[in-house]
């Protein structure tokens, strides 16, 4: 490791080309003393050199603060991060974002791991066409219980010019059951997000997602560079880890697409855009409320057994 750790925002100049820029890794993290040293290792293994990890700590009340402090003291490459008081889990992540310097950005889980080349493949792909705002790439789930599970993404939408034809890839990504490609653990060019809202909600993640697709277009890597804990929860313990209310269970689908079709308005889209928008935004509910049907049906079918 390199000496001399920092707790305190960094202040960087800018390298002229993609492949050379500083990259940033956001790691959020509360009460994760027991599993960060091992995703730390992984970021500072990259051999992509110019490299900064933000470790955002969450108000943390077990001896998190003390390992990252010692991991900082050991590398100054890490920059530490405590909040004086829980802000909550999408908080945290958006200041790891606010935190950070670099050109390009990702976020990593604090049971999360990258493969040593995970960054410089990014990068890559962003050296080599300068529209792409977001490189994504292949990930292996762990799940609780079965065998894991690989992400195989061939798509081409996503990297088209057209906004709504990305958008209209994304939403039809959201109805798979495991994400082909997760844009929330890609690499991003951080400016190009910076300016994108985000509000705590249930399926807030997909919003984004959503927001990322209109925000320009995706490069991907189909191998696979990272690896991350799968962990199902139901809408009720989500909406306790996120401390949104529990009455936005019953209106998840329903708040989604109005927070979906509220950021249309702040996009540079014409008018037929946002039709088109607006109309892939109604099939989108429609299809979810079919899920949630069918699967009642399946389960009083069940029961009536």
């Amino acid at each position: 490791m390199s000496p001399v750790g920092r707790t305190t925002d960094m202040q960087g100049s800018e390298p002229m080309h993609s492949t050379d820029s500083l990259v940033s890794v956001g790691l959020p993290v509360r009460n994760g003393a027991e599993r960060i040293e091992r995703v730390v290792e992984s970021v500072l293994a990259q051999d992509h050199e110019n490299l900064e990890l933000v470790i955002c700590d969450n108000d943390s009340t077990d001896g998190t603060e003390d390992v990252c402090r010692d991991l900082a003291a050991q590398d100054r490459r890490i920059v530490y991060h405590r909040n004086p008081v829980n802000v909550g889990l999408l908080d945290n992540f958006v200041t790891a974002l606010r935190l950070a310097t670099g050109t390009f950005f990702r976020w990593i889980g604090d049971d999360d791991w990258l493969e040593p080349y995970c960054v410089s493949r990014g990068l890559d792909v962003f050296a080599a066409d300068d529209r792409l705002i977001l490189v994504t790439s292949g990930m292996a789930y762990t799940r609780p219980y079965g065998a894991d599970l690989t992400s195989a993404y061939d798509g081409t939408a996503l990297g088209s010019d057209d906004p709504i034809t990305r958008f209209t890839e994304m939403l039809r990504l959201l109805d798979v059951g495991y994400p082909l490609v997760d844009p929330l653990y890609g690499m991003i060019r951080r400016e190009k997000v910076l300016g994108i809202e985000r509000r705590n909600m249930l399926h807030e993640d997909e919003v984004f997602a959503a927001k990322l697709a209109l925000a320009g277009p995706w490069g991907h890597v189909p191998e696979v560079l990272a690896r991350r804990n799968w962990t199902s929860l139901s809408p009720y313990a989500l909406a306790r880890r996120l401390d949104v209310p529990v009455w936005q269970v019953h209106f998840a689908t329903a708040l989604q697409c109005l927070e979906t079709m509220r950021w249309l308005d702040r996009c540079e889209l014409d008018d037929h855009q946002r039709r088109r928008a607006r109309r892939e935004i109604g099939r989108m509910y429609v299809r979810h409320h079919r899920i949630v049907l069918t699967r009642r049906v399946h389960t009083l079918a069940r029961i009536a057994r």
